[in-house]
């Protein structure tokens, strides 16, 4: 039954993933590339960048969408939606979950995006200003919609339950699975949930430079977060998409691969300026805490934090600040991780692909680095995995991430065995909402 609000008697867990990333197609290949440090980031080859200031990116190679689409559907949506559908396919086949099995509503779509359809959208705005407005496809007005893989999804799978959109840029990939979590709290048994991107096209890179927070250096090197050189990241695309489930229908129906549970979530906004750094940490501090406060968990029970690691050193600073302000002595000691250093800094498919890297920690029992990070940035007091995979039992993650507009946003997942039994309800309302930093 749908409820209202949140049922502590529910649990959210992840038993399905797909994987399109520059360093890797399917979660094998990604996986393998990301925990050897081997990086997908390169010279741009989809257009000539040789009139940009940032020529490198993370470009996905070898991604066909016939291989997973219907070549028809290749012609009405952009290669956004493409990675979508193929990435929801791997985690419905990862879970051995069959949507014609289950009830239409029962199962619902939530993705994030934080840019739309840029490729379908640059072809269109060419023909728009070299031939005239009769010559725009008329597809052009569903393609570049944000929310068009989520309807795209929906439709190919017949979801008809619990549907949206998130747009939160870099924080979309988490802000999309907490709502997929909260759907499942309140009655709904599956939601598809994660986020990808494809921006990498002139328009898309003219409108990510305006920033200021790109790396010029032309290097695939370039994105080096927490480093005395940082000088900015680099864009990506792909991402994840998950297969978020209430655990006992999971069981009920004979699941095998439950990676572990989101267990808390915390989101806020610094409410400051549109693009500059804010003044402090406070914000990005009350969201780590709000995740701990609802997760009901230490800061010392966090086995590994996968950072936001934006590549500048202001918004690095940051980070820092507020992981040791919520963490407290634990921030010293707690290694962090920014895999995002071989794939470039993918929006709303980063944080996704993220809650992967921390799935497959803590089932394979290793954190990946992040690359590049020769000089850690003097004072830098986190433990940063760099240079090499490091062995360790990873029972529970934090996963952190920021969204330009002053988005901040953290997930914790735990590994599902190591889950205790949801406390008995109160009936009252969740303390998370009112905790005050």
């Amino acid at each position: 039954m749908i409820t209202s609000v949140p049922r502590r008697d529910r649990r959210a867990v992840i038993t399905g993933i797909g994987v399109i990333a520059p360093n890797g197609i399917g979660t094998d290949a990604w996986w393998a590339a990301t925990t050897a440090g081997t990086s997908g980031i390169g010279r741009i080859t989809r257009f000539d960048p040789s009139r940009y200031a940032t020529q490198f990116a993370g470009e996905v190679d070898g991604f066909e969408a016939v291989d997973y689409i219907a070549r028809r559907l290749t012609m009405q949506t952009d290669r956004w939606t493409w990675m979508g559908l193929a990435a929801a396919g791997m985690a419905l086949d990862d879970a051995s979950f069959r949507p014609a099995e289950h009830d239409p509503y029962s199962m619902g779509v939530i993705t994030a995006s934080s840019s739309g359809g840029n490729e379908f959208g640059q072809v269109e705005i060419q023909a728009l200003w070299s031939k005239g407005a009769s010559h725009v496809g008329a597809y052009q007005s569903i393609a570049w919609f944000y929310a068009a893989t989520t309807g795209q999804i929906s439709i190919r799978y017949g979801m008809k339950g619990a549907c949206g959109v998130v747009v939160s840029e870099g924080a979309g990939g988490l802000d999309a699975l907490a709502h997929g979590r909260r759907a499942v709290l309140r009655g709904v048994d599956t939601i598809v949930s994660g986020g990808v991107e494809a921006p990498i096209g002139p328009y898309a890179l003219t409108c990510q430079m305006a920033t200021g927070r790109l790396s010029s250096i032309a290097e695939a090197t370039a994105y080096r977060p927490f480093d005395e050189r940082a000088t900015g990241y680099v864009p990506g695309e792909g991402g994840a998409i998950l297969l978020i489930e209430d655990l006992e229908s999971a069981r009920r129906r004979g699941a095998t691969s439950i990676y572990g549970e989101i267990l808390g979530y915390g989101a806020t906004h610094d409410g400051h300026h549109p693009w500059s750094l804010p003044p402090d940490a406070r914000q990005l501090t009350r969201a780590v805490a709000l995740a701990l406060r609802d997760a009901r968990i230490e800061p010392e029970e966090i086995d590994v934090v996968f950072a936001d690691g934006a590549g500048s050193r202001g918004w690095d600073d940051l980070e820092e600040q507020a992981l040791h302000a919520a963490l407290g002595a634990h921030a010293a000691n707690v290694p962090v991780s920014v895999p995002k250093t071989m794939t470039g800094r993918m929006y709303a498919g980063g944080a996704s692909l993220d809650v992967a890297s921390a799935l497959f920690s803590m089932r394979h029992g290793v954190i990946p680095p992040a690359v590049h990070v020769d000089r850690p940035a003097a004072g830098c007091g986190l433990d940063i995995v760099r240079e090499a995979s490091r062995a360790a039992d990873v029972r529970t993650a934090l996963v952190v991430a920021r969204g330009y507009g002053g988005f901040n946003s953290a997930l914790v997942l735990r590994r599902t065995s190591d889950c205790p039994s949801p406390p008995t309800p109160t009936g009252g309302p969740d303390e998370s909402s009112t905790l005050h930093l």
